[in-house]
């Protein structure tokens, strides 16, 4: 019958103390087990019959205790982002995923966790110092020959990670140092089929372009596991040695391109404006050269009627033209005629003033008989010039 059965009178069996209620002591469930140990191993009060195989089941049971704990050591937890590798004996097995898993346990087999999403860099011609990144420069890396055999010295950081952790594990014995290694010869391939000017200028991007793309190949031809993810072109001068002197020759190449664009600037601003200008001429010009022909092919034309009239009647025709002249001439100048015929007086006019603008505020002085003058001639003159005209017409008939 159980302790917890009906009729059981409900004692613990750790404790012995059925009749109290509450938790068991601790030390009482301790000195309980190191009981039951006793008797397993044969140090127990009872000697009875089956005392003399209780220490090989006792053994029994402790080895399958290990054998439990060992297999339960064999469960390991890959994170996101990583890769197990397990290996038997050294010997690749497979690669695990992120998860759950479980191998045989060690010595038998081994687990490498790899994190394969990691942004790992090395740092070729340089060492960053501390976290304001210092640039120590390492002139065994930094320096390498151009092209037009010029040094410069070049610093680069490059990253990467491992995309295919079997590979970074086992093809390349040192990784890390091989993608060094190659990112030097890599380097210094590229810059010494380029210039110094390239490389200092306008050559940064496809120098860092190239680099990484022979880093990569590189990489990939070992097998190593690696994938270049960017290569940054930290500095790239010349050396300490001649920086003053290089300096001077980049402010003069920059105020060279400065006063190019200068006078690109300018001339972009006074060509079209001088080009306007001579179109503008040339269009006048036409205007005006169509202007001279139309009016000399209308004098050619009036003067070619003016001759057929004239052989019709040539003296009313010459009379016309010289009165049509002297009505031109006449016209252009300042000309007083005054008809005094028949008048007795003498008259006094101030040509010089009449022919003036005469001012707002001063108006010229005049005689009261030469105001009354001009009106007798004004009269007078129009009988003249209408005696004149039947003159005129008379002689034309």
């Amino acid at each position: 019958m159980s302790w917890n059965e009906p009729g059981g009178d409900k004692k613990d069996p750790w404790s012995g103390r059925g009749d109290q209620k509450g938790p068991p002591d601790l030390d009482e469930v301790i000195r309980s087990w190191q009981e039951k140990l006793g008797g397993i191993f044969g140090g127990g009060r009872g000697g009875g019959e089956g005392s003399s195989g209780g220490p090989i089941k006792g053994l029994g049971f402790l080895a399958a205790g290990a054998v439990v704990l060992w297999g339960l050591t064999g469960f390991y937890i890959v994170d996101a982002g990583n890769q197990g590798v397990e290996t038997r004996f050294g010997k690749y097995i497979i690669t695990t995923q992120p998860g759950l898993n479980w191998h045989f346990p060690a010595p038998i087999e081994q687990v490498e966790i790899i994190n394969v999403k990691q942004q790992r860099y090395i740092e070729v011609g340089y060492r960053s110092a501390g976290s304001e990144q210092a640039l120590g420069s390492v002139p065994k890396e930094a320096l390498m020959l151009t092209k037009d055999e010029n040094i410069v010295d070049v610093r680069l950081a490059v990253q990467y990670q491992v995309k295919d952790a079997k590979q970074f594990l086992f093809n390349v014995a040192n990784p890390v140092a091989t993608l060094k290694q190659a990112t030097e010869s890599a380097e210094r391939g590229v810059i010494g089929s380029s210039k110094m000017d390239f490389v200092l200028t306008e050559g940064r991007s496809e120098i860092v372009a190239q680099i990484k793309k022979e880093i990569q190949d590189i990489m990939d031809s070992y097998q190593s596991g690696i994938q270049v993810t960017s290569v940054n072109l930290q500095d790239a001068q010349p050396p300490e040695q001649v920086q003053n002197a290089f300096e001077d020759a980049i402010k003069a190449r920059e105020d060279q391109q400065r006063l190019i664009n200068e006078a690109e600037a300018y001339s972009n601003d006074v060509v079209p404006k001088a080009r306007g200008a001579a179109a503008r001429k040339i269009q006048e010009a036409e205007g005006y050269k169509e202007q001279v022909i139309a009016r000399a092919e209308g004098e050619v034309n009036r003067f070619s009627k003016l001759l057929a009239e004239y052989k019709k009647a040539p003296e009313v025709t010459r009379q016309r033209l010289y009165l049509e002249a002297m009505e031109s001439v006449l016209n252009e100048s300042n000309t007083v005629v005054v008809d005094v015929k028949g008048g007795n007086n003498v008259l006094y006019l101030p040509i010089d003033k009449m022919t003036q603008q005469p001012s707002s505020d001063l108006q010229p002085h005049v005689p009261q008989s030469a105001v009354e003058q001009p009106e007798r001639a004004a009269t007078m003159e129009q009988p003249a010039l209408r005696s004149s005209t039947r003159g005129r017409d008379a002689r034309g008939r």
